[in-house]
């Protein structure tokens, strides 16, 4: 009984990864506005009430599809700043992993510009998403925390200034998702987050055309720009922290 049971498993894994690569094709020709299950089914030579028992609705579907990519760029990050340690000083270090992860963004982004597009382009008419998707979409931002975090207890940071009409969302946010971070540094991480997406999503959606031609140095460099801004590369202007800090 076991092994039908297996075999069952593994043949549902199949039929739904083979669901979700008809869907993003769909995505990359027509965009995730006009993603139709009874599409995918047609083209995959199924019924449609077939599908169903696999992806009830076009939300279900589209859910499954933000996740994985989500998951896909998170992936990516978190392989990046495990694979980064280059640098002859602890300051050093931490800027390669910021550097390394924001390029790993980068790198995934161009190269599936289109599932990039559904989790940060233009918001899917009558679609809400579901609590189901913060745990993956918050991956990459956590990257950056812990390695902001990694600096502030191993070689301070220069915090950045902050308004006074900014420290309670700076408090609350840091109680939320950055305890170990002074609140000081919250609103800089978060602006810099914004800001990398902002930079990535510019590039693949064209506005850079006839404007920026050097394109990986350019990045690059706002990048060492964001680091700055969240106190990495030490020095600059603010109050330094450390470990007690």
């Amino acid at each position: 009984m076991s092994t039908i049971r297996g075999a069952r498993e593994r043949a549902r894994i199949e039929v739904t990864a083979a669901i979700k690569d008809e869907a993003r094709k769909q995505l990359a020709a027509d965009g995730a506005a006009r993603l139709s299950l009874r599409a995918v089914a047609r083209e995959l030579g199924m019924v449609s009430s077939a599908l169903y028992r696999y992806f009830p609705s076009r939300d279900e579907l589209l859910t499954a599809l933000i996740v994985d990519a989500y998951d896909a760029v998170g992936e990516a990050a978190e392989a990046a700043d495990r694979a980064s340690c280059a640098g002859p000083s602890a300051s050093a270090r931490h800027l390669a992993r910021w550097t390394a992860v924001a390029c790993a963004v980068r790198d995934w982004a161009l190269a599936h510009p289109h599932e990039y597009g559904l989790i940060y382009g233009s918001p899917v008419p009558g679609y809400t998403a579901p609590q189901a998707t913060v745990g993956p979409a918050s991956r990459v931002g956590f990257v950056l925390i812990a390695i902001v975090g990694d600096a502030h207890r191993t070689d301070g940071l220069a915090l950045p200034p902050l308004a006074a009409e900014l420290r309670s969302d700076a408090e609350r946010m840091a109680a939320d998702f950055a305890p170990d971070l002074p609140p000081a540094v919250v609103p800089s991480l978060v602006a810099a987050w914004s800001q990398l997406f902002g930079l990535i999503s510019f590039e693949i959606f064209g506005q850079f055309n006839r404007i920026v031609e050097a394109r990986e140095a350019f990045f690059r460099q706002a990048v060492g720009e964001l680091a700055r801004h969240v106190g990495l590369l030490g020095g600059g202007s603010g109050r330094r922290t450390g470990s007690g800090a």
